[in-house]
């Protein structure tokens, strides 16, 4: 039967590729808000023909007049005045305020661990202490011996190999030396520990005049009383304090006073091939064990003996690398790792690189037996004699 005009005529979707909604069983196309897709038949018609009105939301048979939203006044809800206060959220509560005593526990947990993890690497790059070791630390009452001892106790409770430890304080009789303050301490740590009383200070101000700097004699007199005590008593390593600064301050004073290139090796042996000297501080920064010095609250010995005296080398050295690294932050860091990077072919020392057995193109140069050192001197003396 056929269907009305005013029949409900539902929209699907055109079988055509991107089609628009059509009307399928619309009978009057104009009363309908679907468009139809223009076929190859309708091509042909003249553009009026194909062209249809723009169709009216209210020309739909689906479509309902909705009335315009009303426009809501500032206040209102729903075109409603709203009347009613609503009550504020309560504030939240201020937190409680952290003591700064946590922080500054944090701070100094960090870099106890920062200063362990520079030590344990000093001692692996350089192989400073091998199982079985019995060191010997030398504990002189200042900042960087007393960090070295507390660094390598806390590090024998888990290092990978066993080794044993020895506390030794060298008392050189100094005026207003407090004798009791290491030994009260050492005994507080459960630390086995020994004090060799020598009198290297009345040698030291009878020897040197008054004004000079006491540190050269009076290193080597403590040294020799400390080696004379390792070998009695069967020490394998002797640990020194001496810090990162140390190194990079001892390489400008050879550089100054003394015209060679030279500093403190992290790992060396002694001048009479008895005994192996270990840094295990190499890597730290002085200002870092002052830090950990004032945390730890040690009984800090200041050394009446040349501290007191001015202008001293390594004073003013000290005080140079200071004001680089104020003006330059992380210069000191640099030069202390040139030091681990040395070119002996870019240097003139002829000692450790054989430059006579350099030839022209970079191979070995066949030996000259006519032909030496004396030759050339002798040449450079008559061409002188010659102006």
């Amino acid at each position: 039967m056929p269907i009305p005009s005013e029949a409900v005529c539902p929209t699907l979707p055109s079988p055509a590729p991107k089609g628009l909604l059509r009307c399928e069983m619309c009978a009057a196309p104009t009363t309908c808000g679907t468009r139809s897709r223009v076929g190859p038949a309708d091509a042909a018609a003249p553009p009026d023909a194909r062209r249809t009105p723009r169709p009216q939301a209210s020309d739909h048979p689906f479509s309902r007049a909705r009335p315009a939203p009303a426009r809501r006044a500032p206040g209102s809800y729903n075109g409603r005045l709203m009347t009613a206060v609503l009550p504020l959220p309560q504030p939240l509560a201020d937190p409680a305020p952290r003591d700064p005593r946590q922080r500054l526990q944090r701070e100094q947990l960090r870099l106890g661990k920062r200063l362990q993890r520079q030590v344990g690497q000093a001692i692996a790059d350089f192989g400073m202490i091998a199982p079985g070791d019995k060191i010997m630390v030398c504990l002189s009452g200042g900042k960087d011996s007393y960090t070295l001892l507390d660094m390598l106790l806390q590090l024998q409770r888990k290092a990978p190999v066993p080794f044993t430890l020895v506390a030794v304080n060298l008392d050189q009789k100094q005026p207003d030396f407090p004798a009791h303050v290491l030994p009260t301490y050492l005994r507080g740590l459960d630390v086995p520990f020994a004090i060799v009383e020598q009198d290297t200070y009345s040698v030291v101000s009878r020897v040197i005049p008054a004004g000079k700097t006491m540190c050269s004699l009076c290193s080597r007199l403590r040294r020799g009383a400390l080696y004379a005590y390792a070998q009695a008593h069967g020490v394998t390593k002797i640990a020194l304090g001496h810090h990162r600064d140390d190194i990079v301050a001892t390489f400008f004073m050879n550089l100054f006073h003394h015209a060679r290139l030279a500093a403190m090796a992290p790992k060396l042996r002694s001048d009479d091939g008895q005994h192996v000297v270990i840094r295990p501080l190499a890597y730290v920064r002085e200002a870092d064990i002052a830090a950990y010095a004032q945390a730890r609250q040690f009984p800090i010995i200041p050394c009446n003996l040349c501290g007191s005296q001015e202008n001293l080398q390594r004073q003013q050295v000290g005080r140079m690398l200071q004001q680089w690294d104020r003006e330059q932050p992380g210069r000191v860091e640099q030069i202390a790792r040139a030091l681990a990077d040395v070119r002996p072919e870019q240097l003139a020392d002829r000692t450790l690189f054989d430059f006579l057995a350099l030839g022209r193109n970079g191979d070995a140069a066949p030996p000259d037996p006519d032909l030496d050192s004396s030759a050339w001197l002798a040449a450079g003396d008559s061409a002188h004699d010659s102006d």
